[in-house]
C-alpha cells in the first residue's frame, strides 16, 4: 500500500494533469485561428507522406519531384470534383423552368392551406399570409428574409476569401513539412537517446498510418453511400440521380450534419418532382435515411473503432468536443486528433490508462511488442 506522502504526491500529480488538460483546451480555443491551419497542414502531410515515400523508394523518383506529383494529382482531383459539383448544380438550375409549374401547384396548395388555417385562427398568430402576394413576397414580409440573404451573401464572400487564404497557407506549410520529413528520422535519432528516439519514431509512424487509415475508411464509406443513393434514386426515377449520389458522397465527409443535409435535399427534390404522388417520395426518403443511418451510425463507427482502436462512444464524444472547440472544422478533424491523442497516451507510461480507456488496445499492443523486442 502507498504511504500518505506517496498518496499526496500522486493526487497532486493527477491534479496537475487535469489542470494541464484544462489549460490545453483553453489554448486550443484561444489560438484557434493560428492552430487550425497548422494542424491541417500536419495531417495533410501525414496523409501524403506514404505516397511520396513510395514514389521515392519504389520508383526512384526524387523526393521533391514526388511531392510535386502528389500535389498536382491532388489539385486535379480537387478541381475535378469541384467542376462536377458546379455542373450538377447548374444543370438543376437550368432545369428549373421544367419544375416551375409543379412548384406553383405546390405553392397554391400551401397558400390555400395557410389561408384556411389563418381564417380559422390556427396560424394567424404566426403568419399573416396575403392571397395577392407570391410565396417569396409572403416569406420576405413575414420572416424578414431579405436582410438575412444579404448577410449570408456578405458572410459567404468573406468565407470564400478566408478559405482561399487558409487553403494556400495549408498547402504551403504541408509542402515544406513534407520536404523536412525526409530527414525527420535522422534528426530524431541525432537529437534523442536511442531508447527515446525509437519511441518517438514509432509514435510518428503510427500517427501517419492511423491517419491514412481513417481517410481511406471515410472515402470507402462515402463511396458506398453515394453509390447506394444513386441506385435508389435511379429505381425511384428521381431526376438527376448522379447529382444526389455525388452530393451524398461529398457531404458524408462532414460528420453527422452532412448526411442530414444531403438526405433533406434529396427528399425535398423528390417531393417537388412527384407531388401529389407520395409513394416515390416515401420510398426515396426511407431509402436515403436508412442508408445514412446504417452506414453512418452503425457500420462506420464499428469499422473506425476496430481499425483506429477507438470505441464508437469515444468517437461520438470527440465529435461534440472538437466541434465545440473549433466548430465545423473541428467536426472534420475530431477523429484524427483523437487518434493522435490516444497514440501519445498509450506510448507514455503514466498516461497509458487514459490511452486504454480511449481505445481498444490495438496500438497499445504495437508499443508493447516494440518494447519486448528491445528487452
Amino acid at each position: 500500500m502507498l504511504n500518505p506522502e506517496n498518496r499526496l504526491l500522486r493526487g497532486i500529480f493527477y491534479f496537475l494533469i487535469f489542470m494541464s488538460v484544462i489549460l490545453a483546451g483553453t489554448m486550443l480555443k484561444v489560438l484557434e485561428s493560428f492552430l487550425k491551419p497548422v494542424v491541417l497542414a500536419v495531417l495533410l502531410a501525414a496523409v501524403f507522406y506514404p505516397f511520396v515515400k513510395k514514389l521515392s523508394s519504389k520508383f526512384r523518383i526524387p523526393w521533391a519531384l514526388g511531392i510535386l506529383i502528389v500535389y498536382v494529382l491532388f489539385t486535379v482531383l480537387f478541381f475535378a470534383i469541384g467542376n462536377i459539383l458546379t455542373s450538377s448544380l447548374l444543370s438543376i438550375a437550368n432545369s428549373y423552368p421544367k419544375y416551375e409549374a409543379r412548384f406553383q401547384t405546390i405553392y397554391r396548395a400551401l397558400q390555400e392551406s395557410f389561408a384556411a388555417s389563418s381564417d380559422s385562427g390556427l396560424l394567424a398568430f404566426f403568419f399573416d399570409f396575403k392571397k395577392d402576394q407570391t410565396l417569396l413576397e409572403n416569406l420576405s414580409t413575414q420572416l424578414n428574409i431579405l436582410p438575412l440573404i444579404k448577410n449570408f451573401a456578405v458572410n459567404f464572400t468573406n468565407f470564400l476569401t478566408s478559405f482561399t487564404k487558409t487553403t494556400f497557407l495549408i498547402i504551403l506549410l504541408s509542402v515544406f513539412l513534407l520536404l523536412e520529413m525526409k530527414f525527420t528520422k535522422e534528426k530524431i535519432f541525432k537529437a534523442f537517446s536511442s531508447t527515446n528516439s525509437e519511441k518517438i519514431h514509432l509514435i510518428m509512424h503510427q500517427i501517419a498510418v492511423q491517419t491514412t487509415h481513417y481517410i481511406s475508411i471515410k472515402f470507402v464509406i462515402s463511396s458506398i453511400t453515394g453509390c447506394l443513393v444513386y441506385i435508389f434514386c435511379l429505381l425511384a426515377r428521381i431526376d438527376f440521380p448522379l447529382v444526389w449520389g455525388f452530393l451524398a458522397f461529398v457531404l458524408n465527409f462532414v460528420p453527422t450534419f452532412g448526411s442530414i443535409i444531403s438526405s433533406a435535399a434529396t427528399i425535398v427534390f423528390a417531393f417537388i418532382q412527384w407531388y401529389p404522388s407520395i409513394f416515390p417520395v416515401a420510398l426515396i426518403g426511407i431509402a436515403v435515411i436508412l442508408i445514412n443511418m446504417i452506414l453512418g451510425n452503425v457500420i462506420e463507427p464499428r469499422i473506425e473503432g476496430e481499425n483506429l482502436g477507438i470505441s464508437p462512444f469515444v468517437i461520438l464524444v470527440s465529435l461534440s468536443l472538437w466541434g465545440w472547440l473549433w466548430g465545423f472544422m473541428g467536426l472534420i478533424l475530431a477523429v484524427p486528433l483523437t487518434v493522435i491523442i490516444k497514440i501519445f497516451c498509450e506510448s507514455i507510461s503514466f498516461l497509458r490508462p487514459i490511452g486504454i480507456l480511449l481505445g481498444s488496445g490495438k496500438t497499445l499492443k504495437i508499443f508493447d511488442e516494440a518494447n519486448s523486442k528491445k528487452n
